[in-house]
């Protein structure tokens, strides 16, 4: 029998879970994700999982469904190792991106996670720029960021590289390792305690499955090798996977992020980048938006070298973005107001249309 703690389950699930308790159902946390299926753990082991047609319909919007790292709640049939999902417990964290396609969709990760360990390679990966972005998303999600520099053995320069991610990443914990000689891995542990869990984000070629298969101790993820002439890999990890460590803890693998657009943003780009923020409080307009504002003390430290050029465009990207999204949820909430309904009552009134049909 599995003990639930040594899972990820805390006093903080306990709380919503206790009703359905009540009512003879069970917990699971989810480990796999497909198209219909659902891979769950629950203190019996491993069942093969599916939402029950009252979650489907009540669901708004695909972010609301099960996903890598839910605790759930679950009818076992333990005769067929089968369970159906009727409840999504509250998310004590999560890690999110616009959906990758059109539109302004929420596309979740991975949930109640601890750390985030955010991999980039010291070769031709290597972008601080989009380091920044994962360093927004995960701090948007209230997650402890570990940004990982992985093939240090390939880099002539590495202690130059680490310096200036320190500079870009000052609330992080910042690592070089080799996956491949299996320099600093054991270090790693200190950051994966039992019964939490970790997740490991980044493009793909940068090594997070090797590097999960050494704190496993064997090579159970696939890994293919990357190209010389851009450092791309072939996309290995094709789900997001949850893999309980033996010597405890827990982690999500991830497959490479080809586009990484941010999904409520704003904390998390003000802490990323807090010297530009503490920087525009000297600013003569409380409203100012750096961009050509007279008295602005962003552009001066800009132009007297304080903050980089590079830099200074970055936050002005992701600060529209951020801006973006957000007139966009606010769009979609007036337009629920002006029809006096959304989109979970209009399912509702045309099943009750549907029903009075036959």
């Amino acid at each position: 029998m599995v003990i639930l703690e040594k899972i990820g389950w805390q006093p903080f699930f306990e709380e919503e879970f206790h009703t359905f308790r009540e009512k003879g159902l069970d917990v699971a946390r989810v480990s796999v994700e497909s198209r219909k299926f659902f891979t769950v753990y629950t203190m019996y082991g491993e069942y093969l999982a599916e939402a029950s047609g009252k979650l489907l319909y009540e669901a708004t919007s695909a972010a609301e469904l099960p996903k890598v790292g839910d605790w759930v709640v679950v009818s076992l049939f333990p005769s067929e190792k089968k369970a159906i999902i009727h409840h999504v417990l509250a998310r004590k964290s999560k890690l999110s991106r616009k959906d990758p396609g059109k539109g302004t969709a929420e596309q979740v990760i991975a949930t109640n996670l601890e750390v985030v360990f955010i991999v980039q390679s010291l070769d031709h990966n290597f972008n601080l720029r989009r380091l920044e972005r994962y360093l927004a998303m995960v701090s948007e999600g209230n997650i402890k960021p570990v940004v990982l520099l992985n093939k240090a053995d390939l880099c002539d320069a590495v202690e130059e590289k680490v310096n200036s991610v320190k500079q870009v990443a000052s609330h992080a914990v910042v690592r070089s390792i080799s996956a491949k000689i299996n320099y600093g891995i054991e270090e790693l542990r200190e950051f994966i305690k039992d019964g939490e869990t970790g997740a490991f984000i980044g493009s793909s070629g940068v090594g997070k499955s090797t590097i999960i298969n050494r704190l496993i101790g064997s090579d159970i993820l696939a890994v293919n090798e990357t190209r010389e002439q851009d450092s791309r890999g072939r996309h290995t990890t094709s789900r997001r996977e949850l893999i309980v460590l033996p010597s405890g803890g827990l982690l999500i693998d991830t497959p490479g992020m080809k586009e990484l657009h941010l999904w409520e943003t704003n904390e998390g780009v003000d802490e990323v980048f807090d010297d530009i923020e503490n920087t525009a409080s000297g600013c003569y307009f409380s409203n100012c938006t750096h961009i050509n504002e007279i008295k602005c003390a962003v552009l001066a430290a800009v132009q007297n070298g304080e903050i980089s050029p590079e830099r200074y465009q970055s936050y002005l990207k992701l600060e529209q973005e951020a801006i973006y999204l957000a007139s966009s949820y606010l769009e979609r909430r007036r337009n629920e107001e002006k029809t006096g309904r959304n989109f979970k009552k209009l399912k509702q009134e045309v099943q009750k249309t549907k029903k009075g049909k036959r």
